[in-house]
């Protein structure tokens, strides 16, 4: 049961080697590395609320959704790359990041819809949609509610999508409380056991900071209505696009669902030793199979 909690709450309860994991990450010295400067804009959704994004580069357009209570910018190792030639956007969704925190509309078709409504309003063509852990359920809710007319295709990142969600609501139930009593504690394991490479402190404590952003209700919320997700089979169904699944071990069953139901239209890319942010644990070679999806799903049509 561990296993599969850690999966779908990303990696959220602590686990052991989160310690020794920080003793080590504490020792690696921070790296200069040069980043691209993203512009930040905001747009309004149809019901009020204030979306934030980062824009870099020009060209295909690619949109980067992270995970539960991530910011847009943890995604800064794919902005650095693909800016380079493509037109890349990474979404802050709503309550988290910079966006607006409001306390209502977190279901993941509403958190969809605002994706769509930022693909109209930047006018975006063809975009390759990537989404992230909690991020994959909204990607097919997306299509379940707006095809894939103007989606050149999905890149799904370590999600946990099954038909048979409904087991995990009661272990759950107890970290749900832990989440609302220490919030600052909860986001401290959560983080530290995204990841199975060492990563500097600096940059672990800045992510911590964004994940605690998020409301300790609306993270609770967030949680719930993916759960609550009891087929994905609608929006798997209208799927007639080029999907990719990247995901380590713990996902296994996931991978299975998604090649039972998409067949020779999935690509399965396995990442062995990497965490559940395996795009920041190995961006490498993250980026590489997702370059090569890219190249494919474009030149497909």
């Amino acid at each position: 049961m561990r296993t599969r909690l850690a999966a779908i709450l990303l990696c959220i309860v602590s686990v052991p080697g989160v310690i020794a994991q920080t003793v080590v990450a504490q020792t690696v010295a921070a790296q200069t590395t040069t980043t691209t400067a993203a512009k930040s804009g905001f747009f309004k959704t149809s019901d009020g609320i204030s979306i934030h994004y980062l824009e870099a580069g020009s060209g295909r357009p690619i949109v980067f959704i992270p995970a539960w209570t991530m910011p847009a910018w943890i995604w800064q190792k794919q902005i650095d790359e693909f800016s380079k030639k493509y037109h890349v956007i990474a979404v802050d969704p709503r309550s988290q990041g910079e966006s607006d925190k409001p306390s209502s509309g977190h279901l993941p078709e509403t958190r969809a819809r605002d994706y769509k409504e930022l693909v109209d309003q930047l006018g975006l063509k063809h975009p390759i949609l990537v989404g992230w852990s909690m991020g994959c359920g909204e990607l097919i809710k997306y299509v379940e509610q707006f095809g894939t007319d103007n989606v050149r295709g999905l890149v799904l990142v370590d999600g946990f999508l099954t038909d048979k969600p409904s087991d995990l609501f009661v272990p759950i139930s107890g970290w749900m409380n832990q989440l609302q009593q220490d919030r600052q504690k909860q986001a401290d394991g959560f983080v530290r056991s995204m990841f199975k490479k060492p990563q500097p402190e600096d940059y672990l404590k800045r992510v911590i900071d964004a994940s605690v952003q998020v409301p300790a209700d609306t993270a609770v919320v967030l949680i719930y209505n993916m759960l609550a997700i009891k087929d994905f089979s609608p929006g798997l169904a209208r799927i007639n696009r080029p999907v990719l699944f990247m995901y380590q071990p713990e996902t296994q069953q996931a991978a299975d669902y998604l090649k039972l139901k998409l067949g020779d239209n999935l690509r399965l890319e396995r990442f062995e030793g990497d965490g559940h942010a395996l795009f920041v644990d190995d961006p490498e070679k993250f980026n590489h199979v997702l370059e090569d999806f890219l190249r494919t799903a474009w030149s497909s049509h």
